[in-house]
């Protein structure tokens, strides 16, 4: 598996994924959809993962991505993942839930949650998943001040603060590079493309970024608008990141619909239970022995 070598545990979580980032190899990032999700992915070996809007909106409220969870609902489950793992979580802030101050209001918010890094995205208000059709941007000169808040507002120095832009299905190529430099020229840890349709824009997004002397993150939705470049191409191309985020949820759905069939057509799971965990195997994964033998060990005194 690609994703660098992994930093010390006892390191802060910030400095390790800061550490990740700046590593040669291309950092693999899946993204989780909620707790069980990010311990599933911590014990599959990955270095760091992420949870953005798309899955939270899912997981949460059955509901798509178009900027219908609030800004503490985000945060909240953002706590809850970042306690459920020892790993380097990267976070989505959507549009910074308003003005600057807002944002840096967010950015301390998810600091407090135990984020290790984040991203802010120059959409309008509501946002929607960036490989959707109709969304729409905020003009550069309102973006700009949110993404200084940001950078400003962070309290821990190793916090990576990432700008997203979602101009190149809106305005063109031409536009989404333009940002992007102008975020990268701004300070940015890490700048996050969106929604390039080919080769040739992922190549001349990160031939820019390069010259800027930021790192560039590709995302890749299965369907989506981006080509599905495994790691190795994708590190020939110059990212430093990529980040999938529907994976996860996107087969659970999946796995939920195929137990759900069955168990309605045949008034039971037997037959199905090599495509699940069996009760000892679930709590297994949750850490239900680590916990039994904590509570023993504080009874025993």
């Amino acid at each position: 598996m690609m994703g660098g070598q992994v930093p010390p545990a006892e390191m802060r979580r910030t400095t390790r994924f800061r550490q990740l980032l700046a590593d040669p190899e291309i950092l693999v990032m899946p993204c989780c959809h909620d707790g069980l999700s990010a311990r599933v992915l911590e014990q599959a070996g990955f270095a760091a993962i992420a949870a953005a809007g798309f899955g939270l909106s899912g997981s949460l409220l059955g509901m798509p991505d178009i900027g219908l969870l609030e800004g503490q609902e985000l945060i909240a489950q953002y706590a809850r993942i970042c306690a459920a793992v020892e790993l380097p979580v990267f976070v989505d802030l959507d549009t910074g839930f308003g003005d600057a101050n807002n944002v840096v209001r967010a950015v301390q918010a998810a600091e407090r949650a135990g984020a290790a890094a984040l991203f802010l995205e120059d959409q309008t208000f509501p946002k929607r998943c960036g490989h959707m059709a109709g969304k729409q941007v905020v003009p550069l000169e309102e973006y700009l001040p949110k993404l200084r808040a940001a950078l400003a507002a962070r309290r821990d120095p190793d916090l990576v603060i990432t700008a997203r832009t979602d101009a190149a299905s809106v305005h063109g190529l031409e536009e989404a590079l333009r940002r992007a430099r102008h975020y990268a020229e701004a300070g940015a840890d890490l700048v996050f493309v969106e929604a390039l349709s080919s080769v040739e824009e992922m190549r001349a997004a990160n031939a820019l970024l390069a010259a800027c002397g930021t790192a560039s993150m590709a995302n890749l939705i299965e369907g989506g608008r981006t080509p599905l470049l495994d790691a190795a191409a994708l590190q020939a191309l110059g990212y430093a990141v990529v980040a999938h985020p529907c994976g996860s949820l996107f087969s659970a759905a999946r796995a939920l619909q195929d137990w759900a069939a069955h168990l309605k057509a045949h008034g039971s799971s037997a037959g199905f239970q090599e495509r699940m965990l069996d009760f000892a195997a679930y709590n297994a994964l949750v850490g239900l022995d680590a916990i039994r033998t904590r509570q023993a060990e504080l009874e025993g005194g």
